[in-house]
């Protein structure tokens, strides 16, 4: 099984959510063999997706399984604007994600320049608070990009990544929320899975259970890096997938 549940086809607004868009993405996904392909656009443009665009391209393409996700930037204070709008269609997940810190979107490369003079392990810190705050809101079913504070290369000093990531992890475990193993870390400045191998092999001796997703902007990074990220949960010692269907958890072997 291959999956990919973090495909943004509107991306950041710069595309059209029609037929002909996204059924360049479903010949992507079959040429790299995926199996289950999620549509989760970030919640800003919730009110672009067209469900009858994913119903026809499911009658045309019916050896992969299409599932509507959605992404949602976690930020205190938002919480009942999210339960609002994940209630607005039927969804098979929700991708929770921290994009931003108290304002500072540091993930976007016009604010890269805002790391330089801050306390690393301090930044860490705050990051991992917040995504510990996503987890217990009850809102999310997936995680995403677990590490993302990582994308530019900067590393904890004081601590280990682990000092922040453990605690979060059990968190997860006893919430029974999912890990998104997200390969666009591979085409960012770190050049590494989200989240990194260390935290991988920790999520496996706790058994927590995992999506994969590329955050593919474009039809031709639908599936990019995630034969890679297979490899990386299978060495961990990983053997199923997560797969979801209206917010219910299947677990589907791995290979």
């Amino acid at each position: 099984m291959l999956q990919d549940y973090h495909v943004h086809a509107l991306a950041h607004g710069e595309y059209q959510y029609t037929y002909e868009w996204l059924k360049k993405f479903l010949n992507i996904a079959r040429e790299r063999q995926i199996t289950e392909l999620g549509f989760a656009e970030h919640d800003e443009f919730i009110s672009q997706i067209d469900t009858n665009v994913l119903k026809r391209l499911q009658e045309e393409f019916p050896d992969i399984q299409l599932r509507l996700g959605l992404e949602v930037d976690y930020i205190p204070g938002r919480e009942d604007y999210i339960q609002q709008i994940i209630h607005s269609y039927d969804f098979d997940y929700i991708i929770g994600s921290v994009h931003f810190i108290d304002g500072w979107g540091f993930d976007h490369p016009d604010f890269r320049h805002l790391f330089e003079g801050k306390d690393i392990d301090q930044v860490y810190g705050r990051y991992f608070e917040l995504v510990q705050m996503a987890v217990k809101s009850g809102l999310f079913d997936i995680i995403g990009h677990l590490d993302l504070i990582k994308i530019w290369g900067h590393r904890p000093r004081r601590n280990n990544v682990m000092f922040y990531v453990e605690p979060l992890l059990n968190s997860i475990k006893a919430a029974g929320v999912l890990i998104e193993i997200n390969s666009a870390g591979l085409r960012k400045p770190v050049g590494e899975i989200y989240p990194q191998k260390e935290i991988i092999d920790f999520m496996a001796s706790k058994q927590i259970a995992v999506t994969l997703g590329s955050d593919a902007h474009h039809p031709w990074q639908v599936g990019e890096g995630l034969q890679e990220a297979q490899v990386v949960l299978i060495n961990a010692g990983f053997t199923h997938l997560a797969s979801l269907q209206q917010r219910q958890v299947k677990m589907q072997p791995l290979k």
